[in-house]
């Protein structure tokens, strides 16, 4: 086992006890829901992070189960060194409402029939399953997430969150992920669908008891999903034109190509993991997507207040980069501090899975906590109001400073002067201080973070801000060089 992994994990349940209203206007009572929780809970409840999962996953997002084979679905993330700093934050997972891993979902026991949901389950939408989620936020006691963080429908729910619950979290990672689903996404989930409602042993989703599922459906379904996780690039590097298992191509309707034989041992392997009905539900839920507001996604995201980065992928042409920037254009018309990056990846749709190396970096440098006491300067110059502007000038002269802080004898800012001001001094012919200097102080804490200083320092056009305590002490001063030095 990797010493940069989780290591054993085991999967958890919390059973919510009050009914569960849905979008529909159904009501699920019962719900359970499955999570796995990787690092610890910090006293002050700060550094927790959820991670939403894509369609087909599950809790199991790091570590290892017992006999397991491989890892979590994410691993090459989350752990001890890695961007998901097992031993820095509190990372929870949690397998979707409507799932077949542990959360209450068709394949559940109906608590009226004390038989498997079925159809009978109702169908749910991306905001049901974040409201299920928050509830298992909830019994933690965490009233504000650090971060939010998923892909593919996982990203679906990071913006759901963003606009459900606008104060729950500091920042979200959107990745490879859409507003709303488009027509040919919607056709694409609607196809296998309907491959699934074909086979004979669906039963209309009444086969749990028969002893037969629908293999070849949900199998099916499952391929042509799958073709769309790729990309043209990367099927041509990881197959060609190769046989499979042959010489020649034997002119009848057996599997020739390699691509074929792939696909195949994709579904068969996905049916002894999936339920069938969920797949359904599932999908329904991704294909109702959409929080545009009048058709606007301007309006949909007017109430978000997290710090946001979006992530897509430049060989995605299930969730391509243009709906990506899409949500970036639209964060940034409601002025929410957004930043956005391209995974250079031939890996099409599934490099969020893949890319180790950028995805590290990507998170890490987002996630970082920089704050203005760590980049500072602490050994301030500063000057009393009673002084005249000879000693400034001489102090910036001798010092190489442009911005010196004005304060009583306690140390308590009360202006600041600058050599703009000591220019204004010989074309107004003043001697003293307290004539030039400006007394309106713009001033930062130690505390904020650097881009809430520099989104500051923008705002008010200024290169410079003292930094005070409670009582109006300066701490330090934080300039625009040593942010750009810091960026850089």
């Amino acid at each position: 086992m990797n010493k940069e992994s989780v290591g054993i994990v085991e999967t958890q349940y919390y059973h919510i006890d009050e009914e569960i209203q849905l979008e529909s206007g159904e009501i699920l009572e019962n719900v359970t829901v499955a999570y796995e929780t990787y690092g610890e809970l910090n006293k002050e409840k700060t550094n927790a992070i959820l991670i939403c999962h894509a369609l087909t996953g599950d809790a199991h997002a790091a570590g290892w189960h017992k006999g397991d084979r491989k890892p979590g679905w994410w691993e090459i993330v989350i752990g001890p060194g890695k961007a998901l700093d097992s031993e820095k934050y509190f990372i929870i997972c949690s397998n979707v409402l409507g799932g077949c891993k542990g959360t209450t979902g068709p394949s559940s026991i109906n608590p009226k029939t004390k038989k498997p949901y079925g159809l009978n389950f109702p169908v749910i939408t991306i905001s049901d399953m974040v409201k299920v989620q928050k509830k298992l936020i909830d019994s933690f006691k965490i009233k504000q997430l650090n971060a939010i963080i998923g892909g593919s429908m996982g990203g679906m729910q990071v913006l759901q969150w963003l606009v459900n619950y606008p104060d729950m979290m500091k920042k979200a990672i959107p990745i490879a992920t859409t507003a709303s689903s488009s027509p040919q996404q919607i056709a694409f989930n609607d196809v296998g669908r309907q491959a699934i409602f074909s086979d004979p042993n669906w039963n209309k989703g009444n086969y749990y008891e028969t002893g037969k599922i629908p293999e070849n459906g949900l199998s099916l379904a499952r391929m042509i999903a799958h073709i769309t996780y790729l990309s043209d690039e990367s099927m041509d590097i990881k197959f060609g034109r190769g046989l499979q298992d042959k010489e020649e191509i034997s002119y009848d309707f057996s599997v020739d190509f390699q691509v074929e034989s792939y696909l195949k041992h994709q579904g068969e392997t996905f049916v002894k993991r999936f339920d069938a009905n969920s797949y359904l539900f599932i999908t329904k839920a991704v294909d109702l997507f959409d929080l545009r507001i009048n058709d606007s996604l301007i309006d949909g995201f007017k109430n978000i207040k997290s710090k946001v980065h979006v992530i897509s992928v430049d060989s995605d042409w299930l969730y391509p980069t243009e709906q990506s920037t899409e949500i970036v254009s639209s964060l940034n018309a409601n002025d929410i501090e957004t930043s956005f990056s391209e995974l250079k990846s031939n890996y099409g749709h599934d490099a969020f899975l893949l890319e180790q190396g950028q995805l590290n970096f990507i998170l890490s440098k987002f996630l970082a906590d920089n704050i203005v006491e760590d980049i500072m300067t602490k050994e301030v110059t500063t000057i009393r109001e009673t002084a005249d502007i000879e000693d400034a000038a001489k102090i910036m002269l001798d010092k190489h400073v442009t911005h010196i802080p004005v304060v009583t004898d306690d140390y308590k800012l009360i202006g600041i002067v600058t050599s703009w001001d000591l220019s204004k001094s010989i074309a107004t012919n003043s001697n003293k201080l307290k004539d030039i200097m400006t007394t309106t102080v713009k001033y930062g804490r130690a505390h904020e973070t650097i881009e809430e200083v520099a989104r500051k320092m923008r705002k008010f056009d200024i290169s410079c801000l003292p930094v005070v305590d409670e009582d109006m002490v300066v701490l330090g001063l934080i300039t625009t060089d040593q942010i750009s030095n810091l960026l850089s």
